[in-house]
């Protein structure tokens, strides 16, 4: 088993000299998707207007479920897979930006995931808008040598278009839905949303045909009955659910997963938002009363594990609840863009403390990661620029806990060192008094600490693979680097048996 990042600088991919082979999967011309683009910005839009003027992805999701209904989809939305006891399934996050660090992620996944009956796909399969014309090189191309079905449950971006590329891909080529009957519109909260509302481009879709024959092998075919649903594979039920755009979930959804989720037999839940992430609770409100969570605590209702996307990172909490562990994970580094970790402070909740918290990249080298870019942006490299032995150690520090990664000789933290890590948003220890005010604070990290970026290697992206036995699930989390080390041999970062019995 190769290094990971927890052992070795090299196992973290930052002394690597030789490239992996990613690139020569790539389409012949790529274009760079920039967050920092007025236009991208402005085409994905819709969560800002759902947040200002109100969400109506749960009348729009009801529609579409109603659609596939009239189809002949299963009323229960249960996909019933053929699965021996012992079987093996993928799962990868926030995949679709379609350039090198999603590619960059594809060689190691091919090889980790071979033997596996299925992956799912845990939230914003396309950016930026989840527009169909974009699956050709953000989905079909990537996975086109994965032999077997991808299940996929919709995010945010996905939303940004109404779900129309993404129902056509995942749910039976279903058609577009019709447009609802306009109605009057006073100058109210729903004409405002009506008139900045970004939909389709009304030619989306035309190449979708021939991007579906890079996916066109019987056994890599999936239809599934919606944007939220269940899969029945051997001894487990795997429950996934859309939380639209604002991260939260309609009635008539909650309604049947509270329904799904009965039963003794054990469950999983995949998630677009995470529902323990950055060391915060975010339980995930259900339409008329209750949380996505509280679902998932009922000991009736036999959860051994939740799952998300939505954040581009890897992030696990063992919380105990009620005398079990339930492993709540952020897999959300697929190929969007790396969050950073190091803004992640030290971990105190829902039972869980920092030594029992595990991230993926490791925060360090995420501080590492964007003193480097930030250096490069702001022309300042000299001053903003961390090694990754300065980082790991201020990291250290701020948080109060020994480095993961040994450093080898003393590392000296100088007041350079913090300063950088102060701007670019370090977590710091619960217990220690900030000294600026949280709005300024707030500004401070908002300002300097990441939020998008277009890089080259190390990429620290991960996916995880599950195998599941009638006694356990084992998880592991597997890195993808860009560096051929890591693409022939993908280091395991984390790993956790989860008991089904």
């Amino acid at each position: 088993m190769s290094d990971s990042s927890r052992d070795t600088v090299e196992g973290a991919g930052w002394s690597a000299s030789e490239p992996g082979t990613y690139r020569e999967l790539l389409p012949g011309r790529v274009k760079k998707l920039s967050w920092l683009d007025p236009r991208t910005l402005w085409a994905a839009r819709n969560g800002v207007v759902a947040s200002w003027f109100g969400d109506p992805t749960g009348r729009t999701r009801a529609r579409w479920v109603a659609q596939r209904a009239a189809a002949g989809a299963p009323a229960d939305k249960v996909i019933r897979r053929e699965e021996a006891d012992r079987f093996s399934f993928m799962v990868i996050g926030d995949t679709g930006e379609g350039d090198e660090s999603q590619y960059a992620v594809v060689p190691g996944f091919l090889r980790v995931s071979q033997g596996t009956s299925f992956g799912v796909i845990a939230s914003d399969v396309i950016y930026p808008v989840g527009g169909a014309d974009d699956y050709g090189t953000k989905f079909f191309r990537p996975y086109r040598d994965y032999p077997a079905p991808l299940y996929a449950i919709p995010g945010n971006h996905d939303w940004y278009e109404d779900l129309g590329g993404f129902m056509g891909v995942f749910c039976g080529d279903a058609p577009p839905l019709p447009p609802e009957r306009p109605g009057p519109r006073p100058l109210g909260r729903d004409w405002w949303r009506a008139l900045l509302w970004h939909r389709p481009r009304p030619a989306d879709g035309q190449r979708l045909a021939e991007a579906r024959e890079l996916r066109s092998a019987p056994g890599q075919r999936a239809v599934q009955p919606g944007p939220y649903w269940a899969i029945d594979a051997g001894p487990v039920r795997i429950v996934g659910i859309d939380t639209g755009l604002l991260g939260t979930i309609d009635a008539e959804q909650g309604a049947w997963l509270r329904e799904v989720s009965r039963g003794p037999r054990p469950k999983v839940l995949v998630t677009g938002s995470p529902l323990y992430v950055d060391g915060e609770h975010h339980p995930c409100p259900i339409e008329g009363g209750g949380t996505v969570d509280e679902i998932v605590r009922d000991p009736a209702h036999h959860y051994v594990a939740a799952i998300g996307g939505d954040i581009h990172n890897y992030q696990r909490y063992p919380v105990e609840v009620g005398g079990r562990t339930i492993q709540y994970v952020v897999s959300g580094g697929g190929g969007a863009f790396m969050h950073a970790t190091h803004t992640i402070p030290r971990v105190s909740v829902g039972g869980v403390e920092e030594t029992g918290f595990r991230c993926y990249p490791l925060r360090g080298d995420s501080l590492a990661f964007y003193s480097r870019l930030y250096g490069r942006r702001l022309r300042l490299r000299r001053f903003f620029t961390l090694t990754e032995a300065e980082a790991m150690a201020v990291v250290a520090e701020r948080i109060g806990v020994p480095p993961v990664r040994s450093p080898g000789a003393p590392v000296r933290v100088t007041r350079r060192v913090r300063l950088v890590a102060s701007l670019l948003g370090a977590g710091r220890r619960p217990d220690r008094r900030a000294r600026l005010r949280l709005p300024v604070r707030k500004i401070y990290t908002r300002l300097f600490s990441p939020g998008s970026a277009t890089y080259s290697p190390p990429f620290f992206k991960s996916f995880l693979r599950l195998d599941v036995t009638a006694e356990a699930i084992r998880l592991r989390c597997f890195a993808a680097t860009g560096n051929l080390a890591q693409e022939l041999d993908p280091p395991v970062e984390d790993e956790v048996t989860v008991p089904l019995v």
